[in-house]
């Protein structure tokens, strides 16, 4: 990680191939988004350190991530975790340059690399944020999804007042371990898809599931294993947790209805293309499908 403490702010220098531009359009893909606000090119974010809530000022200034805080002076260790989890969040561990090296090789790739250079996996350094995420988004529209986030992060999740307006941050596991299932069908959530956010929520609680239990072990195959013997994960949601939170590159939600219509768009197909058509396509892929798939899905965003 690289960066600088200021003090009352902190600036992360990012690897070469980053744009910040490239992820707030992302980041910006809905405005039902609960958890930060962007204005004026500037990401409003509530962090919680701890058991501390910050609030963000994320920005990008002279080649370098700028970190504001807007309500209080930190301990040098918040500072530190905030730039942490901003580094996280970006993904900027991540060494890209191979995989834009193997997307200049391929016809579907290569306008989307140069169209998006600098765009990064848009991680969750919360595992229990990113399961929670892809157990809502199973079977319902992008729309309903983040509907469905609004209303649970509003009644259950930790706010900050600030400047006239309320910011939010994601529920914790402890909490939501203590919940009914009845108590998430109050805000349309099916029974189903409440009981098994409860049951990942207890097992956090538990201790069986933890993060770096996860990133302990050897190989993409072992977490996906045991990913998929938890309630209401399938190998979807598997590899959507481990692209967006494990930050497996080998990670290929190869079912995701937004991966296909990207592939419909992109190739002028009449119809969504079939799985053993998209393993024929990907072939070339290996190692970068989570950022193969990444890119596709940002496609979507394009407005002309």
């Amino acid at each position: 990680m690289n960066w600088t403490d200021k003090g009352s702010y902190i600036e992360i220098y990012p690897p070469k191939e980053f744009s910040f531009e490239e992820c707030l359009v992302f980041l910006g893909r809905s405005d039902q988004e609960v958890l930060y606000k962007i204005e004026d090119g500037f990401i409003i974010k509530l962090i919680k350190i701890d058991e501390s809530l910050v609030l963000c000022r994320i920005g990008y200034i002279d080649d370098s991530i700028r970190v504001e805080f807007l309500t209080e002076a930190l301990s040098e260790y918040s500072r530190r975790k905030i730039a942490e989890y901003v580094w996280e969040w970006f993904d900027l561990n991540q060494d890209i340059g191979g995989f834009y090296q193997m997307a200049e090789m391929n016809g579907i790739l290569k306008p989307l690399v140069r169209r998006y250079f600098g765009l990064r996996i848009i991680c969750y350094p919360d595992l229990f944020e990113a399961i929670v995420w892809a157990i809502l988004g199973q079977q319902i529209n992008l729309l309903f999804a983040y509907t469905l986030k609004k209303r649970f992060v509003e009644l259950y999740g930790e706010s900050l007042d600030f400047d006239g307006g309320t910011f939010w941050a994601f529920p914790p596991f402890e909490k939501i371990a203590s919940l009914e299932a009845e108590d998430l069908r109050l805000l349309q959530f099916s029974t189903r898809k409440a009981e098994y956010i409860i049951g990942i929520a207890k097992a956090m609680a538990d201790g069986e599931l933890t993060k770096e239990a996860l990133l302990a072990l050897r190989s993409y195959e072992e977490v996906k294993r045991f990913l998929i013997t938890l309630r209401g994960i399938g190998a979807w949601s598997a590899d959507y947790v481990m692209m967006r939170s494990l930050h497996y590159t080998e990670a290929f939600p190869i079912a995701d209805v937004g991966l296909h219509n990207a592939l419909k768009v992109l190739l002028g197909l009449d119809r969504k293309p079939t799985i053993k058509e998209i393993e024929i396509l990907a072939r070339g892929w290996e190692g970068w499908q989570a950022y193969a798939t990444f890119y596709l899905w940002r496609s979507l965003y394009d407005k002309d």
